[in-house]
Formats: C-alpha cells, sequence, structure tokens
C-alpha cells in the first residue's frame, strides 16, 4: 500500500485508467448479448445524483466532511439498478421504459442538487467527462477494491451470466436462477458505472462499455474473442485517450471517447478492406 501513498497523480490517472479499460469490455460483451447497453446512460446520471448528494453532505454535516462522494455515487448507482430491474418487471411488455424513467429522475435530482452546492464549475465539470489529474489515493483505491470485487464476481458466475445472456429460457430450465443472476448483473454494471466516473466521467461512461465491444465484434467468432478483443480495444482507447488529454490539456473522458471512435471506424475500415480482398480473391479463382 505504502507504493501507491508515493505515485504521481499522472501515474494513479493512468493505473485506475488500465483498471477500467480492463473491466467496462467485459461487462458492456454481456450487455451487448442481452441488447442492454443503453442501461448504462440511466445509471450514469443516477449515479451524478448519489454524487452531488454525496458532496452536499460532505459540505453541510461536518461528521460526512471526510467522505468520498464516489461511496455515495456507488449507493446510488446500486438502487438505480435495482429499481431498474424492478420496473422492467413491473413494465413486462414495456421493458424498455425502465430506463427513461430512471434517466429522467436521475437527471432531474442532480440538478436540483447542484443548484443548492457551493462547488465549482470545475469540480463538476471534472465530475461529468473526467480528469486524470484529480484521482487521488482514495479515489484509486475505491476504483481497484471496485474492480477487484466486479472481476471475482464474473469470474466466480462467468457460465451462469452466459447462460441467461445467451438463452435465458433454457438458464431457467437447468436450475439457474434468473432472478438472482438479474441482481447480480445489476450490481456488476453499478459497480463498473462508479468506478469509472472519476476518469471518464459521469455522461460518457456508457461509451467505454460500448465502444470497444462494437470495435471487437468486427473481427471476433466467439464470445471470447469478443472479451478479449473489448479488452485491448479497451485499453488502447484509456490509454491513448489519457496520454492525448495531458499533452493536450483537454477532458480526459472527452478524448477516451473520441479515441475510442476512431478505433471504431478503423476497425470497420479494416473489416470492409479485409472483406473486398477476400471476394476479389474468389473472383480471381473463379
Amino acid at each position: 500500500m505504502e507504493i501507491l501513498t508515493q505515485l504521481t497523480f499522472l501515474e494513479r490517472g493512468i493505473i485506475a485508467g488500465i483498471l477500467i479499460g480492463f473491466i467496462s469490455p467485459l461487462i458492456g460483451a454481456f450487455l451487448l448479448v442481452r441488447r442492454m447497453t443503453i442501461i448504462t446512460e440511466g445509471l450514469s446520471h443516477i449515479t451524478l445524483t448519489g454524487i452531488t448528494a454525496g458532496v452536499l453532505m460532505t459540505q453541510s454535516v461536518a461528521i460526512f466532511g471526510a467522505v468520498n462522494p464516489l461511496y455515495t455515487g456507488l449507493l446510488f448507482s446500486l438502487g438505480g439498478s435495482l429499481l431498474i430491474e424492478r420496473l422492467r418487471q413491473i413494465y413486462k411488455y414495456f421493458e424498455e421504459l425502465a430506463i427513461p424513467i430512471i434517466l429522467s429522475a436521475g437527471i432531474g435530482l442532480s440538478a436540483l442538487l447542484i443548484s443548492f452546492s457551493n462547488s465549482s464549475y470545475t469540480e463538476w465539470y471534472n465530475y461529468l467527462f473526467g480528469s486524470i489529474v484529480t484521482v487521488t489515493i482514495s479515489d484509486l483505491y475505491f476504483i481497484g477494491g471496485t474492480g477487484i470485487v466486479a472481476i471475482g464476481l464474473i469470474g466466480l458466475f462467468y457460465k451462469e451470466l452466459l447462460s441467461i445472456s445467451f438463452d435465458a429460457e433454457f438458464a431457467a430450465t437447468s436450475g439457474i436462477s434468473i432472478k438472482k443472476l438479474n441482481f447480480l448483473f445489476s450490481i456488476l454494471i453499478a459497480l463498473v458505472i462508479s468506478m469509472s466516473m472519476k476518469v471518464v466521467g459521469i455522461l460518457l461512461v456508457g461509451a467505454l462499455v460500448t465502444l470497444p465491444v462494437a470495435a471487437a465484434i468486427q473481427f471476433a467468432k466467439s464470445f471470447r474473442h469478443v472479451l478479449i478483443l473489448g479488452i485491448i480495444f479497451g485499453e488502447a482507447a484509456v490509454i491513448g485517450g489519457i496520454v492525448s488529454s495531458y499533452h493536450l490539456d483537454v477532458a480526459t473522458g472527452g478524448m477516451i471517447v473520441v479515441v475510442g471512435v476512431l478505433l471504431l471506424i478503423g476497425a470497420i475500415f479494416v473489416k470492409r478492406m479485409l472483406r473486398f480482398s477476400s471476394d476479389r480473391a474468389k473472383e480471381g479463382h473463379s
């Protein structure tokens, strides 16, 4: 632990980014299969509500002065993920309504709480769009702890998560508890969003979950390939974005997303070129 306290702000940001770049595509791959990638947008906004609540607590209640707002953000993210799951059960035939309901509530509450806060524009800007220079040792502990928990849960329940993602009905007949696995999956999504917001930013965290996976499926031939390639694209986007943002003095999260978009465009272009070359080769043989 002592070695972590000796890290510079840039080193802390890079370590946090590497952890996020590894875990986000893992969750993104499962969300892609379940066609639920949009859920990250709803949860990111309710997480912002938790952040603003935490900031207000530290400003107005002395006993909470040392509380890191990331923890309140995690609590709200967990609550929001469970509420989405509950709303999907209530609106059984209109499950897509759950996410905009949570998203709208998150935006409204966040705007209200921010108006009561004494924090500067810069602080909120960093939460919204990410900043590696603001990653503290406390943030790094939080990101590392939530990351370890997320990886552990994925490792322990990988087969079950895979089963309910591809064929929930078959998983149910096999004795797998769909309700418990959905609850677990909601926790995983909340963990990834809460750990990513300090580096990527609350408004952009969904992009880091989806863009690397979108690039990976251009080349992947199996779900395992999607996971591996997603991690590679995710790490490339994070490291490239952090280095670029530092040298260009721009928002970290925005730069990470831009690099991710460029990687996706590059992947689509390469895939089309490979397909074109393959078609030409077949025509030549015929």
